[in-house]
C-alpha cells in the first residue's frame, strides 16, 4: 500500500526542517516546496541542500511578482496613509497556504502543511484553528484568514510540538526573526527606498490642533508610539493621524483606551456562534495592550462587525487583525477600520 503524500512548504529552517521529519515519522511521502518570495538564491541553495539531507522530493515555486503585489506594496501603502500593515496575517491565504494547495493539486497530492505551530479543531461540523501546545511560539493569530476547504488538507506537524526541545537536536539553532522582505532592515529604510516621494515632514499637534512638534513622515509612526519624536508635551502619546493634513495628533494615554471596534474584510467561520455567544475573546497584537474579559456585543454592519468590549483596548491601530477566540478555537477575525 503506498504512502500518503504531502506538499510541506519548506525554507530549510528550524521549524519546516522538524515538520518534514514529523510528517516523515509519521508515514507521509514527503514533498518539500519552496516558495521564492524574494530573489534568494541563498534560501533556494540552503532549502535543497536541507530537503537532500532529509530525504524528501524537492520542489521551488517563483511566486515573487504576486508577493511584491499582495505585500509588500500593501506593507509600504498602509504605512504611507497612516494604517498599520500586518504582512504574514495577508500572506498566509494569499500566497503561502493558495500555492501550496495549486502545487499540490498539480501533483494530484490532498494534504498539505507548513512548519508553523498550530492545530486544526472539528466543532459543530466546522473546522477551526486552535492554539499550538507551545503557547509562546503558538501562531493561530495569523491564520484567522484559512478558509474550510484549505483547512480540510492541511497536516498540522507542529501542533504538539514544544520550539525548547526541538532546538535541542538542531546542529543550526539560527532563526529567522522579524518581516521576511525586511532581511534585518529597518523599516524606516524599506519604505524610503520603496516610496520616498510619499514620505513628508510635518506637524505634530495636540487635541486643540496646536502645533507642539514636528515628524518625519506619518508611515515612520503608529499609534499609541511614545518615543522616536519630539514635542512640547512631556510624556504625550500618538493618539490619532490626519493623513489628509500630514499632522500627528498626540495626548494622554487614557485618550487610546477604546471600547469599540469595527472590522471588515472578515472571515467567520460560524456566524450563528459568533453574534450568539458571551465567552468570546478579542486579541490585537502589536503596540498595544489586549482588552480584559470577554466581548460584551458583537452587532453586524454593513461590511463586517461593531464589537463592543466589556474592558476597553488601548491603542489599536487601523489595519491592524482583530482575531477572536472562544477557548482555543479562533472562531474568526477581520481588519480593524474604525475604534471610539
Amino acid at each position: 500500500m503506498s504512502k500518503p503524500s504531502v506538499i510541506l512548504g519548506f525554507s530549510g529552517g528550524i521549524d519546516s526542517s522538524a515538520a518534514a521529519d514529523l510528517l516523515l515519522q509519521a508515514g507521509y511521502d514527503v514533498h518539500t516546496l519552496t516558495l521564492l518570495m524574494l530573489a534568494d538564491d541563498n534560501l533556494s541553495r540552503k532549502a535543497q541542500a536541507r530537503a537532500s539531507e532529509i530525504g524528501t522530493t524537492h520542489h521551488t515555486l517563483d511566486v515573487s511578482s504576486e508577493f511584491q503585489h499582495h505585500i509588500i506594496d500593501y506593507f509600504t501603502a498602509s504605512y504611507i496613509v497612516g494604517r498599520t500593515p500586518a504582512p504574514c496575517t495577508m500572506c498566509n491565504p494569499l500566497i503561502k497556504w493558495r500555492h501550496l494547495a495549486a502545487y499540490a493539486d498539480s501533483l494530484g497530492i490532498e494534504h498539505i502543511a507548513t512548519g508553523h505551530y498550530f492545530n486544526i479543531v472539528s466543532h459543530n461540523n466546522h473546522l477551526y484553528i486552535s492554539r499550538a501546545a507551545d503557547r509562546q511560539k503558538d501562531q493561530s493569530y495569523y491564520l484567522w484568514g484559512l478558509d474550510q476547504g484549505l483547512l480540510q488538507r492541511i497536516l498540522t506537524p507542529m501542533g504538539n510540538a514544544i520550539k525548547s526541545q526541538i532546538k535541542e537536536s538542531m546542529s543550526d539553532k539560527r532563526e529567522s526573526m522579524g518581516v521576511c522582505f525586511l532581511a534585518g532592515r529597518n523599516y524606516r529604510d524599506f519604505l524610503q527606498e520603496q516610496n520616498p516621494s510619499a514620505l513628508r515632514l510635518g506637524e505634530i499637534v495636540d487635541q486643540r490642533g496646536t502645533v507642539v512638534g514636528h515628524h518625519d513622515g506619518i508611515a515612520f509612526y503608529t499609534i499609541g508610539q511614545k518615543r522616536g519624536f519630539e514635542c512640547s508635551i512631556e510624556g504625550a502619546a500618538i493618539v490619532a493621524m490626519d493623513t489628509t493634513l500630514n499632522r500627528l495628533i498626540v495626548g494622554k494615554g487614557d485618550e487610546l483606551l477604546h471600547l469599540t471596534l469595527e472590522i471588515e474584510d472578515c472571515n467567520i467561520v460560524d456566524r450563528e456562534e459568533l453574534l450568539s455567544s458571551d465567552d468570546i475573546t478579542v486579541i490585537i497584537r502589536g503596540i498595544g495592550r489586549n482588552p480584559e474579559g470577554f466581548a460584551r456585543l458583537i452587532e453586524p454592519t454593513a461590511r463586517g462587525y461593531r464589537i463592543t468590549l466589556s474592558s476597553p483596548a488601548w491603542a489599536p491601530a487601523i489595519g491592524q487583525p482583530v482575531v477572536l477566540y472562544r477557548g482555543d478555537r479562533v472562531i474568526g477575525g477581520g481588519i480593524l477600520e474604525r475604534y471610539y
